[in-house]
């Protein structure tokens, strides 16, 4: 039995051995296979390395277009013209929006304004503009000063019916925008006006002066009044010319010598009131 027992000993051994010859084998086996794999990856990756720098131009130039997309183009492009959108309103609403929200848009940004350059003005009579007071609300609302005709529907409230200027609505009232007589005045004949700005006559002053220098003074005086009319009258034309929010639509039309028919208007009391006595300079 012990014979035996050593017998199996050593054939066990002996299988063991057996097994771990066998080993180094198959690990050289897995050694060579990924060895093999790896040259392969190599070899394919130079063989592509080596087709592309042997390609022609024209062959380059087609796998460029066959990879590129417009898309990154069109996103660049659309963020740009936002960015510039944004830049340009703030300018031009002298940073009051970034979204071109402005209350007051310049003329050139608004409709009407396009509209009346590519249309003809209007020519109305007195009588034709008196139908655009803001009595009938189908209409738009316009006004006339020194013989140009405005569209003043943007502001309703004030030169509405109700309103406080409501005076200057249908009409050519350059007088009134003077005088500040809102309702005497509702005329464009300026004759006469500088007489507010001229100073009373009194005798007892006056008589400081001599013949030819007291010629002189009254033809100075009405000279100077008459320059402040024309600044006062202007200032209002060159508001209205001016204004973003009333386009300029058309014109009065009158008679050619209409002001030759009308009678001469007295200053308005308003006017009159502010008059005061010519002053003695001093010596």
């Amino acid at each position: 039995m012990t014979t035996t027992r050593a017998d199996g000993v050593r054939q066990r051994k002996a299988k063991a051995s057996a097994t771990a010859e066998q080993i180094p084998s198959k690990v050289e086996e897995v050694d060579t296979s990924e060895a093999e794999e790896i040259e392969r990856e190599r070899e394919e990756v130079e063989a592509e390395r080596l087709e592309k720098k042997n390609r022609t131009p024209k062959q380059k130039l087609d796998d460029e277009d066959e990879q590129y997309s417009p898309w990154v183009d069109i996103l660049r492009v659309i963020s740009f013209l936002i960015f510039a959108s944004f830049a340009l309103s703030y300018l031009i609403s002298g940073g009051e929006t970034y979204t071109w929200g402005m209350k007051h848009p310049p003329k050139y940004l608004q409709t009407d304004w396009w509209k009346a350059k590519f249309s003809a003005p209007l020519y109305l009579t007195p009588a034709e503009l008196a139908a655009y007071d803001g009595t009938d609300e189908t209409k738009p609302l316009y006004l006339a000063i020194n013989g140009t005709i405005y569209d003043v529907s943007a502001n309703r409230r004030t030169y509405g019916p109700d309103g406080s200027y409501r005076y200057f609505a249908g009409v050519d009232a350059a007088r009134s925008y003077v005088t500040g007589c809102f309702a005497e005045d509702r005329t464009p004949d300026m004759r006469g006006v500088e007489e507010m700005y001229l100073p009373l006559d009194d005798p007892k002053i006056d008589s400081r002066w001599s013949s030819e220098e007291f010629s002189a003074l009254k033809e100075k005086e009405r000279a100077d009044a008459l320059q402040r009319v024309h600044d006062g009258l202007s200032h209002w034309v060159n508001f209205f010319e001016n204004s973003p929010k009333y386009p300029k639509v058309g014109y009065v039309k009158r008679p050619k010598n209409w002001l030759a028919n009308e009678p001469r208007r007295p200053l308005c009391k308003s006017a009159a009131k502010g008059r005061s006595k010519r002053t003695i300079p001093t010596e």
